[in-house]
């Protein structure tokens, strides 16, 4: 029996974490070990889940041990014998170790089909091209089991109750592996302090559906969850990469978020999230997508069989519009669902014109966009370049467009920006106040974006020039002229001492 520490100490458990991930620094990529530490912490987390309601059922009934087997088999995640992380464990003297942990996630996912089929298809222990030959494959399992056993590394539900340990720890990892994972790391992480940004503007409401179309590690979504303050919602998303995918799924579990739906696919070629043969239609759809990705899909958009791409196809070589314009196309049309659109954008959709342009003035003589925030450079993983946040809705009250220009409040990192709470706090209250705040915010008016051919570009509208302090000239001459006459006088008093020395020939 694993002993029980009296409280829960978040950052001791994620330096054990971290300390984990040496047995690959220097073997493998971060954009690629960052799966077998993750794995295995969804291993050892469900594994004592198990064993604490397990010790717990064998006391409520008495050590029958016929009814607390059948009891355990309505767990939320079933563990097959010898499949927990602590028969692993015993195990780490096979000569086989990574065959060994391979058929237990096999056998794990083949008991929990309705949830984990597919999660570790993309993961080998076992495989030789990332962990070595056998001898050293089996050495840095063994090394990886061995910090995973560490005692304070106890999960169990009755240790850390109520405190989502769990969910932040794995936070934590993909953070702290974005950080590392150079342009890699958009691919599947939102930094924590923009997703909290975007979920408190876009504000899911309890029985909303909430949707991510490019959800990544799913880190956006479990944050518009946690901002609706109750476990009335659902949860959709679709990832293109099986990897990034099989991330988010173990996130939501790890986070105890409701019975996702989070698909494996490219959502702008082949859109999975389906009802009646139509788009599903959702009350909040939210994404961070891959800036101006390139080869998306454009030669099919005129034939798109759901008709996103009525406003215009755009441009081969940047899918920023097409992202929005499914995004647009997948929110409730009923205005009793107040459907409601937040994405994350690089500034060059504000601005750019052809094609883009044409689908940004539609956009706008719809009604549709109702707000544009610029967000501070350098925040994301992979990309210093600054974005913006665009709110998209339907059934506005008026048609003003509310531009706010938050690029100058952060604190600066070695690395990367961030937001900081107040940072937050601030663009919030000037979204919903919706009124201008001078070099911050301001209300633009239909016809100022017409004048301005709809382009979006916010210095257009948020004026932030400083003008300088003017000079007092006969000040300064006053001040120019007294310090010439100290010169004048420590001039002549070095003249004196040199010639005190005989120096002065």
């Amino acid at each position: 029996m694993l002993p029980l520490f009296d409280t829960v100490n978040q950052d001791e458990i994620n330096a054990i974490l971290w300390k984990a991930c040496d047995t690959f620094r220097g073997t493998i990529d971060p954009s690629e070990y960052k799966n077998y530490i993750l794995v295995m912490l969804f291993v050892k987390y469900i594994s004592d889940v198990w064993q604490d309601h397990y010790e717990q059922f064998t006391r409520d009934f008495n050590g029958d041990e016929e009814r607390v087997q059948r009891r355990l088999r309505n767990e939320r995640f079933v563990l097959p014998p010898g499949t927990d992380f602590y028969s692993l464990y015993n195990q780490r003297g096979a000569d086989n170790l990574g065959e060994v942990i391979d058929k237990a996630l096999d056998a794990i996912e083949e008991a929990n089909k309705a949830k984990l089929q597919d999660v570790f298809r993309n993961i080998s222990f076992n495989s030789e091209a990332n962990l070595g030959r056998t001898a050293e494959r089996n050495q840095r399992l063994q090394n990886l089991l061995a910090d995973f056993n560490d005692p304070r590394l106890n999960l169990r539900p009755s240790r850390i109750g109520g405190i989502d340990v769990i969910g932040n720890a794995y936070e934590y990892l993909i953070a702290r592996f974005a950080s590392g994972a150079g342009k890699k790391a958009g691919e599947f992480y939102t930094p924590a302090e923009v997703s909290q940004l975007l979920a408190t503007l876009i504000d899911p409401q309890p029985g909303d559906r909430i949707c991510d179309p490019a959800c990544g590690s799913g880190s956006l979504l479990i944050k518009c969850a946690q901002q609706v303050g109750s476990e009335n919602y659902s949860l959709w998303g679709q990832e293109a990469n099986g990897g990034t995918w099989a991330l988010c799924m173990m996130n939501m579990f790890l986070h105890g978020m409701n019975q996702p739906t989070i698909q494996w696919g490219d959502t702008l070629r082949n859109p999975q999230l389906l009802e009646g043969g139509k788009l599903r239609r959702f009350n909040v759809v939210v994404a961070n997508p891959p800036f101006s990705l390139d080869k998306w899909g454009a030669e099919n958009a005129i034939k798109d069989q759901y008709n996103r791409f009525h406003r215009g196809t755009p441009p081969k070589s940047k899918a920023d519009y097409a992202f929005i314009s499914h995004m647009i196309e997948t929110i409730y049309a009923d205005p009793t669902q107040n459907g409601r659109v937040g994405v994350i954008v690089p500034h060059g959709v504000l601005f750019r014109g052809s094609a883009e342009g044409a689908i940004r003035q539609k956009l706008i003589d719809e009604n549709l966009l109702d707000a544009v925030i610029g967000l501070p450079a350098n925040l994301f993983f992979g990309t210093g370049i600054p974005a913006a946040i665009l709110i998209f809705k339907r059934q506005r009250p008026d048609d003003n467009v509310l531009f706010i220009d938050a690029s100058r409040d952060f604190e600066a990192g070695t690395n990367q920006n961030r937001l900081r709470p107040q940072d937050i706090e601030r663009v919030v209250t000037a979204y919903r106040q919706r009124q201008h705040a001078d070099k911050y915010a301001y209300l633009a008016t239909r016809a100022e974006l017409i004048e301005n051919d709809y382009n979006l570009n916010i210095p257009r509208y948020v004026d932030t020039f400083e003008a300088e302090d003017k000079i007092d000239v006969r000040a300064v001459q006053a001040e120019i002229n007294q310090l010439e006459s100290q010169l004048v006088d420590v001039k002549t008093r070095m003249a004196a001492y040199l010639r005190e020395l005989g120096l002065d020939g």
